[in-house]
């Protein structure tokens, strides 16, 4: 099952630089989107459908139009579909889809930025802190979680190319990595990259300005988190850096 995280920052904006194309190519069985920035009778599917994308499950913010907002597509229907936590302050933001396929369930997430000022982050706190809850209870019915996207936190100094530098920028706080640290102790879910890359420098996002790609200058904050007890059938997990959609970058993850 060859599963793909992307926060592509905008849907309409990344078809029309060949998302489509690129997904066909890259033979994804589920194809988990952040940041769509649409709801659906907004996007032309026909482009995803052709590549084989037949199941299409959005989840859009609710609270205004052009923000948030993720996206699941997969080629094979899922069991099981749900949009949201059951939590109406996020929920409303259009944050997490939930698709259960056999006994494993993905949840496609785009957790809160705070770098908005400090209200945002406390929202971005509270968020990590009920999800966190939330995954812990679901996983005694539904032991088999997989936990993608865009987490908005670099965890350690490794995920980020200037660390000193970013201390006290959102998504690099103390608070946050320390949050990260807790979510894979309580959680039972495994960095998937870093457990079979333990010392390899990676990014996922990037700004666009001072040419910060192209030099490599970025962050990690993009994840997939899979409960230990299967990690044995992660085969590998790769970024796409040269997948040019986006401010973030695609990652791969091979499951057997």
């Amino acid at each position: 099952m060859r599963i793909v995280t992307y926060n592509v920052n905008g849907i309409r904006a990344a078809l029309k630089k060949d998302l489509a194309g690129w997904a066909a190519d890259t033979n994804i069985d589920v194809l988990c989107l952040q940041e769509t920035k649409a709801h659906p009778e907004q996007v032309d599917m026909t482009e995803l459908e052709a590549a084989g994308f037949a199941h299409a499950q959005w989840h859009s913010a609710t609270s205004k139009k052009g923000y948030s907002g993720v996206l699941t597509l997969s080629k094979t229907i899922p069991d099981l579909v749900q949009a949201g936590i059951g939590m109406e302050d996020y929920d409303r933001e259009g944050r997490v889809v939930r698709t259960d396929f056999g006994d494993l369930t993905i949840f496609n997430c785009y957790f809160p930025n705070g770098g908005q000022g400090e209200e945002r982050q406390s929202f971005k706190y509270r968020f990590l802190d009920d999800f966190l809850s939330y995954i812990i209870e679901l996983r005694k019915s539904r032991p088999n979680i997989l936990v993608v996207g865009d987490y908005n936190i670099a965890h350690e100094e490794i995920d980020i190319h200037n660390p000193k530098s970013n201390m006290n920028t959102s998504g690099f706080l103390r608070p946050e990595r320390d949050w990260m640290t807790k979510w894979f102790a309580e959680s039972g879910l495994v960095d998937t990259f870093r457990h079979l890359h333990p010392e390899t420098e990676a990014y996922s996002w990037w700004s666009y300005r001072a040419n910060a790609r192209n030099n490599n200058k970025g962050w990690r904050i993009d994840y997939l988190s899979l409960n230990e007890e299967i990690i044995d059938r992660v085969k590998s997990v790769d970024h796409f850096k040269d997948a040019v959609h986006s401010d973030h970058c695609a990652i791969l993850l091979e499951l057997e």
